[in-house]
């Protein structure tokens, strides 16, 4: 929470005057008045009024804004970031036409943009907020072709009989593996390493 300390000859000025500092809109901040404006004996000196003025900062208004500085940063222009709050969850939504570098090999570079967007989120005071962004259905896509491939192991796991690890996987991503064969019973799943390299690996069964 940002909080600053002003004076003014009305109670209005000096909140105008901590707004201006904090770089923020009138309707975004809260106050408390310290002082009221007042005069001095006989009227021979004036007192300003005194408030502490503060701003409750917003952790999806804080989300957008870092993102959006981000992609700036790394080049993008003409998009948006669209964000939808679930309880303890914050999706975010980028949409535009030049947003393709974003995603990253197999979503490396969006994971990493999410995961220093939730760091930075979570200084904030409150509860715990876990953030997802995502940028045209890659999550969607990226969670069909895992399950895919996971269904596809399996098969091969029953096949040959010998377990198979896959390549290291984010905690989201082993999660769709782990989830995606729970139901199987001809194969089980469990993760090896440490992050981030740590695999998924199928194993067989046997009864």
């Amino acid at each position: 929470m940002k909080e600053i300390i002003t004076t003014g000859k009305t109670v209005d000025l000096a909140i105008e005057e901590a707004c201006r500092q904090l770089q923020t809109a009138r309707e975004k901040v809260e106050f408390e008045i310290i002082d009221l404006p007042k005069k001095g004996l006989f009227g021979l000196k004036t007192y300003p009024a005194k408030v502490r003025v503060f701003v409750k900062e917003n952790k999806e208004e804080m989300a957008v804004e870092y993102i959006t500085a981000v992609l700036k940063a790394m080049g993008a222009q003409d998009f948006t970031a669209e964000a939808n709050r679930d309880g303890e969850n914050l999706n975010i939504t980028l949409k535009g036409d030049d947003l393709g570098f974003v995603i990253g090999r197999r979503g490396e570079t969006i994971d990493a943009i999410q995961y220093l967007a939730s760091l930075a989120v979570n200084r904030l005071d409150g509860d715990y907020m876990r953030i997802t962004i995502d940028s045209g259905n890659f999550r969607e896509k990226r969670e069909k072709t895992l399950e895919s491939l996971a269904r596809r192991l399996a098969r091969n796991v029953v096949k040959s009989g010998r377990s198979m690890t896959l390549e290291p996987m984010n905690p989201y991503e082993r999660r769709i593996i782990h989830s995606a064969l729970q139901s199987d019973p001809a194969v089980s799943t469990h993760s090896e390493g440490e992050e981030p390299y740590r695999r998924v690996v199928v194993t067989l069964v046997r009864n």
